[in-house]
């Protein structure tokens, strides 16, 4: 995939580089070209200089043919403003914004623009959305038996309950993460779109469980 990157500050090469080293496509659009030099000398792809959510800047970073736009200047609206401009003009649907304003965070996530709100982490979170599929891993208990995981769930399971994900995995939900919040769920509460899920598992049952959340559910009959 072609993804293009605004921001080239720590968290922005840290997220070009990593997605270089799985074979992806990527431009990185700064207005500072000085900011360039952030990236490793063995960096094999494009750099464009300009304004982030300028049309023309985006086309040369190859907004067109990009399959992911990521966000990540040091200005709050100018995150959010490209990546509505790669969204709405560009027509790419998977598009991530940090912001650093918790609160406004928070209205643009219910307005269908993942956000993340620190420099590994932040790349981590990013990495997630994009490549959504498997578990990433939180916490080992001290004997490896016990996981506590995240998880992206399929679309066909919101609008189900947790004791329905429960009963089909054969885990147990620990929390949600909604809206940037943690959420204690109960055996009814309804998954929504874009929950991330963290579910206590065996170890050995992990790839199971991805399995399971991966995919819709069976359907009742």
């Amino acid at each position: 995939m072609h993804v293009v990157i605004m921001g080239c500050g720590r968290v922005g090469s840290t997220v070009a580089h990593i997605l270089e080293s799985h074979d992806h496509t990527v431009a990185i659009v700064d207005q500072n070209p000085e900011a360039f030099r952030r990236l490793q000398p063995g960096f094999e792809g494009s750099t464009v200089a300009g304004v982030g959510f300028d049309r023309d800047v985006l086309i040369e970073a190859g907004i067109e043919r990009a399959d992911a736009f990521v966000a990540v200047s040091s200005g709050d609206n100018s995150n959010i403003l490209a990546a509505r401009v790669a969204r709405e003009t560009f027509g790419v649907d998977n598009v991530v914004a940090r912001i650093y304003d918790p609160g406004r965070a928070e209205v643009y996530q219910r307005l269908g623009i993942p956000t993340v709100a620190t420099v590994r982490w932040t790349a981590d979170q990013i990495l997630r959305r994009l490549f959504p599929e498997g578990a990433q891993t939180e916490w080992v208990d001290p004997t490896g038996t016990v996981q506590l995981a995240e998880f992206h769930v399929s679309s066909g399971w919101i609008g189900l309950t947790i004791d329905r994900l429960e009963e089909a995995s054969g885990a147990r939900v620990a929390f949600l993460t909604r809206y940037g919040e943690g959420v204690l769920p109960t055996a009814s509460t309804v998954l929504q779109d874009g929950d991330l899920v963290h579910v206590l598992v065996n170890t050995e049952r992990i790839a199971y469980v991805a399995q399971a959340l991966a995919k819709d559910p069976e359907v009742e009959v």
